[in-house]
């Protein structure tokens, strides 16, 4: 299965760093994994509603050069459905079954993302109602693409 993951925004600090190579090297035996990350826009103190959805569009044309047509394509977004990771897992499987081997998730910026990203999910997924850092959200991701294809596997994973 190919696993493409397209992030707004640069990881900056080295502990994220050091934990999404840990997963990238852990899932390089059940997938092939692409890790894009685009440019964020750099949001001014006080931004008014139309400047956010200028900056959250800017983000949407680099995010959507990267999208592969025909890649499912899972969006992170607070509305979107929860998974247990069972149930998550379950969905990766499925979506091997039925033949689509590129799976695409994107992680939106600071501000989210906008009506056009959103619009072309196969599938909103929410971690949480609760708001986390991006850049985080990154490595809580991986975490859970990883623990998924162990679910699948049939081999033993924290519970």
């Amino acid at each position: 299965m190919n696993i493409k993951i397209i992030s707004v925004g640069k990881i900056k600090e080295k502990y994220l760093v050091s934990a999404i190579q840990e997963y990238s090297k852990r899932l390089s035996r059940y997938c092939k994994l692409d890790i894009v990350e685009v440019a964020d826009e750099k949001t001014p103190d006080q931004a008014s509603p139309a400047e956010e959805e200028k900056i959250k569009e800017k983000e949407a044309e680099r995010i959507l050069k990267n999208y592969r047509e025909g890649s499912y394509l899972f969006v992170l977004a607070i509305e979107g459905k929860q998974f247990t990771s069972e149930e998550f897992a379950e969905s990766i499987r499925m979506l091997g079954v039925n033949g689509s081997s590129d799976v695409t998730f994107i992680i939106g910026g600071s501000l989210g993302l906008c009506d056009a990203v959103i619009k072309k999910a196969d599938s909103l997924l929410s971690f949480s109602k609760m708001t986390f850092p991006h850049q985080l959200m990154r490595v809580i991701l991986l975490e859970q693409i990883y623990r998924a294809f162990r679910i699948i596997q049939g081999e033993p994973y924290h519970k």
